[in-house]
């Protein structure tokens, strides 16, 4: 995750980061982005089932169930092994969570736990007695799917009234005192809706803004052709400049962020340079903490039925399953192999092209998942790299 408010108006600093020893543990929430010790965060998703079916799935979920999730006390037990191992947040994933009848039980074990419970939904099932539920069981944020306006939304959803529902399950998550955010995948058929949502993110008063890049996963593969091209890409991160800096000058605080693609960080350093060159050295050091892309370091995955990725994206490379050893061994065990092992030494192995570029401790390659999801060969191109060559040249 990119966070563009942050390092654009200079509410981060590396001055706070150190003042907490960029140690993962016990670090606020905005600077665990920038943590030297990398536990990672963990995507579980806690079930595959869905009661929508999403163009850009990357679960290819549907709306029935899955044999072989995990049990109730399973589930504690991967918690209290994830707590065990100094993870600081666990995010809740799908399919769509609200569907599992035991997740509160879930969240407050996290919690109870010391980690921070994050929910991820499509927001269609978030009733008040639900939303309730979400406030008492320790959640303290909330990131629901929005992928355009009305019509829009309805298409890559599938279904008729899933905005108006998502958007009140917004407001009354707002209302409530929770914490919530709205979740974008940007595509050549929803760029256009671009504006309207960040219009919406103030006159609704919504507090985050996550926009991410199409993953080639699951169903998501199925609309690769539909990636944003350089231009387009460019110009929705102009887009989100302007727009941070223009709240910003206004007094409106929001945090705007970008995912699942690297380049931006050097889009947003490039940006920097020529807008406020004072500070690009400092925003420079902090996207070398951030790291660029963290699949395998700082980002893990749990599946429906136990098995480790290195992100949410990698599903067809599991790496092991907590249902048979603890999640700390799987993570950080003497015989870690294969691509988790390969992800933490990748500059070897990445293309020529990113090899040479000037931006690569702030990229770190960008997403191998599309990449092999393009290519065959997880450490191919990825195609979603916008930089010119003349760019990448650039001495960072």
């Amino acid at each position: 995750m990119l966070s563009l408010s942050r390092l654009l108006c200079g509410t981060v600093t590396t001055g706070d980061a150190l003042r907490y020893g960029r140690r993962s543990s016990g670090s606020p929430a905005h600077l665990l982005h920038f943590s030297e010790d990398k536990r990672p965060v963990v995507v579980w998703n806690v079930t595959r089932r869905c009661n929508l079916r999403c163009l850009h799935c990357y679960a290819s979920s549907a709306d029935h169930p899955y044999r072989g999730e995990l049990t109730t006390e399973e589930a504690f037990r991967v918690i209290d092994d994830l707590a065990d191992f100094g993870v600081p947040v666990v995010l809740f994933s799908g399919g769509e969570p609200l569907m599992r009848p035991d997740l509160f039980e879930l969240s407050a074990r996290a919690v109870e736990r010391g980690m921070r419970a994050v929910l991820s939904t499509n927001g269609t099932l978030l009733t008040p007695e639900m939303i309730a539920r979400v406030r008492e069981q320790g959640f303290s944020y909330v990131g629901v799917s929005i992928d355009g306006t009305r019509e829009t939304h309805d298409l890559f959803r599938g279904a008729s009234g899933a905005f108006d529902r998502s958007l009140a399950a917004i407001r009354a998550t707002r209302d409530a005192g929770v914490r919530v955010g709205v979740r974008y995948t940007i595509t050549r058929h929803n760029q256009h809706d671009l504006p309207a949502l960040l219009a919406m993110l103030e006159t609704e008063d919504i507090p985050r803004f996550c926009m991410y890049h199409l993953a080639y996963s699951g169903r998501g593969k199925r609309i690769s052709p539909d990636t944003l091209s350089a231009d387009e890409a460019r110009a929705a991160l102009d887009l989100l400049f302007d727009t941070v800096l223009d709240w910003h000058r206004r007094g409106i605080e929001k945090e705007v962020l970008t995912v699942d693609n690297h380049a931006d960080a050097a889009y947003l350093y490039m940006r920097m340079l020529r807008d406020q060159p004072e500070r690009a050295d400092d925003v420079l050091r902090l996207l070398r903490w951030n790291g660029g892309n963290q699949s395998g370091l700082a980002i893990a995955c749990i599946d429906n039925v136990g098995r480790v990725q290195p992100d949410q994206f990698s599903w067809n490379h599991t790496v092991g399953n907590v249902l048979e050893r603890p999640f700390g061994e799987i993570w950080r065990g003497d015989d870690v192999a294969g691509l988790l092992r390969d992800l933490r030494s990748r500059q070897q192995f990445l293309p020529e092209r990113c090899r040479a570029c000037g931006f690569l401790d702030i990229c770190n390659g960008n997403l191998r998942a599309r990449a092999e999801s393009a290519t065959g060969d997880v450490w191919g191109t990825d195609p979603a790299c916008y930089l010119t060559d003349e760019e990448i040249a650039i001495p960072a």
